[in-house]
């Protein structure tokens, strides 16, 4: 047997394939498929099989391309509802594909539609005997120290997910040996679970013993737990299951996106129009096109886009080279932003070259802040989850998450300065941009973020939020 984990780490999410005598299968792809295609090439394996463990919300599948291109079925669960060509599975489904048995179990909750893959390797077996499982590939299920968020249903109602979760957990995947690996769809920083630790595998044995959701002892309990404080849904989520539901273009239909140069851009913008800035915070500090938001590629990119302006927004993009703006256009259709306006022409040279100026955004470092806090020169404002600021905060601190920017700004003193931090810099520098493109004239991005507050050991408060 071959076994692959391929983990995209701006989305946190991980894909597999499986493969034996010369037959490959594909779990939950993502969108740019030339990966599988490669992979398969270089073990001499044809992809005959595709299964997606529900319609994912966080990004666009690459299955119906992938099924396409090399004329593999799709597998996926009977509640899904797709209206592509597919083979709709249940409870008890098997598929063999040379000694490997992939056996469906439906396990509700995260989704209605959500099932996972039980994996078995009869290479293993000895004098005939059956094999037990290897694995189990979990989807959005079962996470490492965690479980699927049970609110993305239009049909059922987060109590009623979390209820029908805990009954797969219980009644079906804690049913297998201690020994099976657990391999999910997604890592820490995914927003489709909110503790999920860093591994890329497990085993039932381990998640049993230390997953906080299965230590939890009754159901209703468990739906309780569930169901609070859960971490904000982007908008783009339930938009992402829809082209789920129906299979995404291929990204060779996406259309080039043109030059814009720098007198077109500031029209535009005078407009009101988006400009993207994809360079890293430091250098979007020292210098940036007026208006422009900060959302690095060094980080969460995708997600943050589409969190913060919403899968119909056009953008032009702002970066260094061709290959950044590539990157960028890559990594927005992986979530479903496609109408990209264009890019400036030159970057930030180009603009400053068509004699047009720059705009900055001040830094300040722990202790200053602490000093300028002190001497009550100075507000601050937290944009970090609620977990974070129950977790510790700066004292006297306002509190608005980055997830809330996109219904509306914080409601803070226009005319004093505002120091605004996350827990390490990438967030605050968005949240910084957002506020000077709303006009808010004195922002300050506090380098390091709440890491280097308590790095410092500078005091921390623990208090219930509440909101500006």
């Amino acid at each position: 047997m071959h076994f692959e984990q391929f983990y995209l780490g701006c989305l946190s999410h991980a894909s597999y394939m499986l493969a034996s005598d010369g037959e490959a299968i594909v779990v939950d792809p993502q969108r740019d498929v030339e990966i599988y295609l490669q992979a398969a090439k270089e073990h001499s394996v044809a992809i005959r099989h595709i299964f997606e463990t529900h319609l994912h919300a966080d990004f666009v599948s690459g299955h119906k391309e992938l099924a396409v291109r090399t004329g593999a079925k799709i597998y996926m669960g009977s509640q899904a509802g797709a209206t592509f060509p597919h083979v709709a599975v249940h409870d008890g489904f098997e598929l063999k594909v040379g000694k490997l048995s992939i056996g469906v179990v439906e396990t509700p909750g995260h989704t209605p539609e959500s099932i996972c893959l039980v994996v078995t390797d009869q290479e293993k077996s000895s004098h005939g005997e059956s094999e037990p499982p290897w694995a189990v590939l979990t989807g959005d299920t079962l996470f490492l120290g965690d479980v699927g968020r049970p609110d993305l249903s239009r049909q059922y109602s987060p109590t009623q997910l979390a209820g029908m979760l805990y009954d797969s957990l219980h009644n079906k995947l804690l049913t297998l040996p201690d020994s099976v690996l657990v391999y999910p769809a997604h890592g820490a920083g995914s927003l489709c679970g909110r503790n999920m630790r860093a591994e890329r595998s497990s085993t039932i044995g381990t998640e049993r013993l230390t997953n906080y959701a299965l230590q939890i002892k009754t159901k209703e309990e468990f739906v309780k737990q569930l169901t609070a404080n859960l971490p904000a849904r982007p908008e783009y989520f339930s938009q992402d299951a829809e082209i789920n539901r129906s299979g995404a273009a291929a990204l060779s239909e996406l259309p080039e996106i043109p030059a814009i140069d720098a007198p077109e851009l500031k029209a535009l913008l005078e407009q009101g129009e988006v400009a993207v800035d994809i360079r890293t915070g430091e250098e979007f500090c020292a210098g940036h096109v007026p208006g422009s938001i900060n959302i690095a590629l060094s980080g969460q990119f995708a997600s943050w886009a589409g969190a913060i302006l919403g899968l119909g927004s056009r953008p032009v993009l702002i970066g260094d080279s061709g290959d950044q703006i590539s990157e960028a256009r890559m990594r927005l259709a992986r979530i479903g932003m496609e109408n990209i306006a264009g890019y400036l022409r030159g970057g930030i040279r180009g603009w400053e070259e068509a004699g047009l100026a720059l705009a900055k955004t001040a830094e300040i470092n722990v202790n200053e802040l602490s000093q300028q806090l002190l001497q009550g020169k100075v507000q601050v404002l937290d944009v970090r989850r609620e977990a974070e600021w129950e977790g510790g905060h700066i004292e006297g601190a306002n509190w608005w998450p980055l997830d809330n920017f996109r219904i509306s700004p914080p409601e803070i003193d226009g005319d004093m300065p505002v120091a605004v931090h996350c827990k390490g810099g990438y967030r605050s520098m968005i949240a910084c941009s957002l506020l000077q493109r709303a006009g808010f004239r004195n922002v300050i991005n506090l380098t390091g973020g709440f890491d280097a507050w308590q790095q410092a050991k500078l005091p921390v408060a623990i208090e219930k939020p509440v909101g500006v």
